[in-house]
């Protein structure tokens, strides 16, 4: 996760338990983190939550079909994506 500048950053106010609070700081204390660091912490947590949710989403709307099934698929998109890539780069010399 990179630095933001503050013009590219959204302030939120988060509410929860003194127990979670306690034990996040805890958590941040113990690998060399500060107060700080909370924010980093959110950020990485909701990205990976996001991630995980869009990823068990996949896997449960291709659950009926099979590794050699779903690996087609992907190579399709795969080169798919490669020639639109191909055909919106510019050309050399241009």
């Amino acid at each position: 996760m990179s630095d933001m500048s503050n013009d590219q950053t959204t302030r939120w106010t988060v509410t929860v338990s003194k127990e979670t609070d306690l034990a996040l700081r805890s958590f941040l204390g113990q690998r060399g983190m500060r107060k700080g660091d909370i924010s980093k912490f959110i950020e990485e947590a909701v990205r990976w939550r996001m991630f995980n949710t869009t990823r068990r989403q996949v896997q449960d709307a291709f659950a009926d079909l099979s590794a050699e099934e779903v690996e087609s698929l992907v190579d399709e998109a795969v080169t798919a994506t490669r020639q639109q890539a191909r055909r919106a780069a510019p050309s050399p010399g241009a």
